[in-house]
Parts: C-alpha cells; structure tokens; sequence
C-alpha cells in the first residue's frame, strides 16, 4: 500500500473533522461516522452477512434492485448498507429491507481493518465507483467474494495511468467487475482484468417498476390543474438561475422545483428571485386553508421536502434534471420512465445513460440561457416533438432492462442460502 496514500488519509480526515465545526454537511459525515461501529456491534460471529456499499443516494438506486431480490432469496442472512456521503444516507437511513445501514468509515487501515472484522461479510457488493484502497486491500486479504456492479470506468482514472499502478493492483480484490458499457470492460482488460461482464445499469430495472407504482400525489394533482407542466428535479444554483429567468418571462405554464439543497436560507433567496405567484410545499399548512380550491392559483411551486420527486415527475410534460452545469448530473432514468423529454446541462459525459440518451435524442443538453429557453419553448409549442421525444427514453429504459437478473444469476453462484 502506498505510504503516501495513507499519510494523507489520516491527515485529510484531521483537516475535515475541523472544517466540520463550520460546515454542516461535513459536521453530518464526520458524526454519523461515530455511531458505525456501535450500530454493528448488533451483528453476531454467527450471522451471514451481505454487505453493499453506495457513495450516495444516486448508487444507492444502483444497489437496490439487487437488495430487494437478495432480501427474497437470501431472508435468513443479514443486509448491511453503507454510505460514504451524508446525501445518501440521511435520505434513506431508515430503508426497511437493510438491517444495518450506517457510514462506512474513512479509508485509514485500522478503521477499515475493524469495520471488515465486525461486518465478516459473505459477500461484498460495491456499486459503481468506491475503489477505497485499504478497503479493497482488506478484502483482499480475507478474500472475501467482492463483486462491482454498475461499474463504469473512464481512461482518465489512476488505474489506466503509469502512476496508478499501486490504484491498478487494489482492484485484484474483485472477483467480478459487472459494467454499464463496452469501453469499461475492455479498460479494464487493457490492465489484465478478465472477469467482466457487460450488463448495463441496475437502474433501469428499478425505475422500470416506478411504473407499477401509485404516484399520485393529491397537492401536485390540484396545482398543476390540468396546465402544461415543467418538473426541474435535483436543481443546484446554476440550475435555478436558468430556470427562474426562463419562467420569469412566459406565461401559460407551470413550473415545479425540487431542488438538492434543503437550506432554508437557499429555498428563500430562490423563492425570492422568481416573479410568478410562489408557494413552498412548507408552506401549504400555514397559507391554504382548502388546497383544493386554491393550490391551482400557483405558478410555482417549490418542493421543499424530500421523498416526492419520483412521483412528482409523474406529473410532468417535461423535465428538467440538475447538476450538469457543475456538481455531476442526477438521476435523468427516473423522470425519462414517464416517457416525458428530459433536458440537462453540458457536463454529462460522466454518465452513461445520459451520454446513450443524448445520442438517441431523448434528451436534450443545453449549455447556456439561449438555449434552454429555445428548447424549452420548443418543447411546449411542438407537441409531437414532444411526444416523440419523451417515447424515445421510455423505450430506451424497456430494451435495456435485465442487469439485475444477470448480478443475481453470479450472486447465487457464491452465496449459501
């Protein structure tokens, strides 16, 4: 293991407990870690554990499909879910089919030596992108059966590089890499890893079911009141100023905002900045005495909460998905299942169901103001352009279903029942 590697890790996680006091984001990360090992004290020598790790809330859609078909056939054995960001595990914290969720502790060797020794875990299932170099080492060295799912690999990583070398090694503690595309698995056949499997994305198989759920929701039914309807989802600020300046000049639609951020202080300044009649999903208790009769009246309407957004985007004519103009672009499989268009910023490549959409004209990148409000007004006034272009995602989420299945087919293969 490279000395220089762990130096900084203990160093990184010093400078992070310190900036924690000042931010609460990493106050989150650096806290909730404190209760990891108290929360597995719970499991027992004797207990069969599957252990599935997700960087945030985006892989934890990857890894859930997996859980709920392991959860069928696997009941007698233990489900441990760990998170590396605060943005996927305060979100899915209490998710009833794990028995243990909690964050996975920083990558130093004594930590990760004592989270393996509780955890013991039969298998280790790793979504997309968390190659930790100790964790991976101890795995390794116990050679407990670890598995990648969802994985996509990209040349600019460490491991396709001459000083990657020590990166390209940690990834030996994989018994199977199961990737999203071609160009993963012969990346990493070009470092001499063989044991791939291309399969496409786990989440399809998940959003494919959204489907079969109900997604009503009564206060989105009473504002939207029949209107052309714009749903922007996981918006960052970038996102908004687009947003606010678009709907701040048109009329005859309607808009509905689920930003990332719930700070107070940022839903205010945004609710502020928009012209139109606004009211936040906080806001209904204390403002609408009959939501039914006056919700309708809004032209806006700001999802201050989480757990909505999948459903609301039900609702939608059209979508709007953040976070391409800088943070990383979310979750564009959710709303394109509704078989609505979905736009997004420039910065996709990183993403390779945005990256198959954009090429199959489903969904459509933008750069700048110019041409999110062309788009967007194209998308209201050309209503076939609309409806082809919506059809196109939700045939793209049916023909590429079935990465679960696959994982699964493996997972039996090692797994004692």
């Amino acid at each position: 293991m490279n000395p220089l590697y762990n130096f900084t890790a203990h160093i990184t996680f010093f400078i992070l407990k310190v900036y924690g006091l000042f931010n609460g984001k990493i106050k989150l990360f650096i806290q909730g870690r404190k209760e990891t090992f108290e929360k597995l004290s719970i499991l027992k020598k004797e207990d069969s554990v599957i252990w599935f790790h997700a960087a945030s809330l985006g892989e934890f859609e990857q890894a859930r499909p997996i859980i709920e078909e392991v959860k069928k056939k696997y009941a007698n054995h233990k489900i441990v879910v760990t998170f590396f960001s605060p943005s996927g595990y305060e979100i899915q914290k209490n998710y009833n089919l794990a028995d243990i969720i909690c964050y996975l502790p920083f990558d130093t060797k004594g930590r990760v030596r004592k989270f393996i020794k509780m955890v013991h875990p039969e298998m280790a299932i790793i979504v997309k992108y968390e190659f930790w170099p100790n964790l991976l080492n101890e795995l390794n060295n116990q050679n407990i059966t670890t598995i990648l799912v969802s994985g996509i690999f990209r040349k600019d990583q460490p491991f396709f590089k001459k000083s990657g070398k020590w990166m390209k090694k940690s990834l030996s503690a994989f018994h199977h890499f199961f990737v999203q595309n071609q160009l993963s698995k012969e990346l990493l056949e070009s470092i001499g890893y063989s044991n791939t499997t291309v399969c496409g994305d786990t989440r399809l198989d998940r959003v494919g079911r959204i489907l079969e759920q109900d997604n009503s929701v009564d206060v989105i039914q009473e504002f939207k009141n029949n209107q052309y309807t714009i749903v922007a989802g996981s918006t960052w600020k970038e996102d908004e100023e687009l947003l606010v300046n678009y709907i701040n000049q048109t009329n005859d639609q309607k808009l509905i905002i689920a930003p990332h951020t719930m700070e107070e202080k940022a839903i205010q300044e945004l609710k502020n900045s928009i012209q139109k009649r606004t009211i936040l999903y906080s806001e209904i208790p204390f403002i609408i005495t009959n939501a039914k009769e006056q919700l309708k009246e809004y032209e806006v309407f700001i999802i201050d909460t989480i757990g909505l957004l999948t459903k609301i985007y039900s609702y939608a004519d059209v979508a709007y998905v953040g976070g391409a103009f800088k943070t990383g672009l979310h979750n564009i499989l959710e709303p394109a299942t509704f078989g609505i268009p979905v736009v997004i910023g420039p910065e996709y490549d990183k993403f390779n169901e945005a990256v198959d959409l954009v090429r199959l004209k489903g969904c459509i990148s933008v750069s700048n103001q110019q041409e999110f409000s062309e788009v967007f007004d194209q998308l209201k006034e050309d209503t076939n352009f609309r409806k082809n272009t919506g059809k196109i995602n939700q045939k793209y989420i049916q023909d590429n279903k079935g990465a679960t299945k696959e994982i699964m087919n493996y997972i039996n293969t090692k797994i004692n029942n």
